[in-house]
């Protein structure tokens, strides 16, 4: 495998040095902070990484205070407690985007969030609580007990907490095969997941960066070299 700090070295050249590529990166996540996030708030940012998955992020960023109106807060209690009229008369609610199918993610994952949230405490604790080097079991986790969690959303989901994720982008992927990891093109399955995760995980107990960090620097080392400007918007950063 090609030294990290040679993939790191050139993604500051590409970004325009040292201290933009740091500002790129934000914060580092801490995910014991995780457990202080109640229900509605892990609901809402599932739901908002599951309308936005497929559709111009912008547009669900702008449009999500009519969401959280719709969808009463995103208080799974609440919304369990609706009768089968609420959720069809969403169906034709123009303060949202009107998709059935992600509409009914939410009811359902409103009982995934209630379920864990009960044997856990809260849901943030269980998110919290797991393993920071076993992030591919965690996403497998959501993938097969929520809605719509699978893939790149579950990913975005657990960054949009701020635990510490990396992301597996087309660009990030691209890196890691140039860097000598014998992965598919488009690395989706278990074997190939299981690869990222400890390479991941041993670049970061050598260099000491978070997961996410490492994810960043691998996106903005190769492929189309977007401005540190469209890379802040697109990050919400």
């Amino acid at each position: 495998m090609l030294d990290f700090q040679k993939i790191h070295s050139r993604a500051a050249k590409r970004k325009g040095g040292e201290a933009v590529l740091a500002q790129l990166l934000g914060p580092a996540p801490d995910n014991m902070a995780v457990a202080k996030i109640p229900d509605d708030r892990i609901l809402s940012t599932m739901a908002e990484r599951i309308f936005a998955a497929g559709f111009v992020w912008r547009v669900i960023e702008q449009k999500w205070p009519g969401f959280e109106e719709a969808f009463l807060g995103f208080e799974p209690k609440r919304l369990l407690f609706q009768p089968d009229d609420f959720w069809h008369e969403l169906a034709s609610d123009s303060r949202i985007v009107r998709n059935p199918q992600k509409i009914k993610s939410v009811r359902d994952n409103a009982a995934f969030v209630d379920r864990v949230s009960k044997e856990n405490g809260s849901f943030g604790k269980f998110i919290a609580s797991w393993p920071a080097d076993d992030q591919v079991g965690l996403t497998a986790y959501l993938a097969k007990h929520g809605s719509r969690l699978g893939g790149n959303t579950g990913q975005y989901f657990l960054r949009w907490l701020e635990w510490d994720t990396f992301v597996v982008s087309t660009d990030m992927a691209a890196a890691l095969r140039d860097a000598g990891l014998d992965i598919a093109e488009n690395p989706t399955s278990k074997r190939d997941l299981d690869k990222i995760q400890a390479q991941i995980n041993q670049w970061s107990a050598e260099i000491g960066l978070p997961r996410r960090h490492i994810s960043r620097i691998l996106a903005m080392s190769i492929g189309e070299n977007r401005s540190a400007e469209a890379l802040r918007e697109y990050m919400g950063d």
